[in-house]
């Protein structure tokens, strides 16, 4: 009798466990790194460098202001439905915004897509884990551009703005004879990007210094929130 009511708390014991396990292994998504709350703004100073060793200007750099907006519901051109991703830019905060472009954004399944002049491109794919990778270009006739995550839910200062989880979208880190390729982003949860990291450079024998052409592109969240 004692061995049978032992084997039943045993049974008992394994059964909890398992449906315990079976409970966590409902791995959350995360999806709200890609911030498609509507009125959501973020404001980023923007820092671009055009270089062309051809141009007058070799090396000519850029700074603005842009803001994004998520806005309304539309049907995309995959006939999804998804939201506008409009974005503004001024020079500084002494002018207006002016639409820039207007853009669509949607999360489709585990995909987190942004399309961008009609180039569809995989943001993020969800879940958010460090064994999630993917290839942003899928959809488009880009080359590819294998994504994976790096620092999850890591709390950042940016611009003095503390962000209580973050996460890292690693897209490319190239460096050989010719090239020169460094590309990441950063999203907060709850709000979306908020910092790009961008170099496409031609070099020449492998010096970062000498660039022959390319851009680099850098965003940094200034402000953010609901409008």
């Amino acid at each position: 009798m004692f061995r049978w009511r032992f084997s039943v708390l045993i049974l008992v014991a394994f059964f909890s466990c398992t449906k315990k396990g079976s409970s966590n292994e409902s791995i959350q998504k995360f999806e709200s790194y890609f911030g498609l709350t509507p009125g959501r703004f973020i404001v980023y100073d923007v820092r671009e460098i055009i270089h062309d060793e051809t141009a007058d200007i070799k090396h000519d750099t850029l700074n603005y202001e842009l803001k994004t907006v998520v806005g309304d519901t539309l049907i995309d051109n995959a006939g999804r439905v998804a939201r506008e991703f409009l974005r503004y830019k001024r020079q500084n905060s002494n002018e207006n915004w002016m639409v820039s472009d207007v853009w669509t954004m949607v999360i489709d399944g585990n995909y987190a897509e942004l399309t961008e002049e009609n180039q569809r491109i995989i943001k993020m794919l969800f879940p958010v884990s460090s064994k999630t990778n993917w290839n942003a270009n899928v959809f488009n006739v880009d080359p590819s551009l294998d994504c994976f995550y790096d620092r999850i839910h890591q709390s950042l200062t940016l611009n003095g703005i503390s962000f209580d989880s973050s996460v890292t979208v690693e897209q490319d880190n190239t460096r050989n004879l010719i090239e020169f390729k460094r590309k990441y982003e950063i999203y907060g949860y709850h709000i979306g990007l908020i910092k790009k990291y961008y170099k496409d450079l031609k070099i020449s024998n492998f010096d970062t210094l000498n660039i022959k052409s390319g851009r680099e592109y850098f965003f940094t969240c200034k402000d953010f929130g609901i409008q």
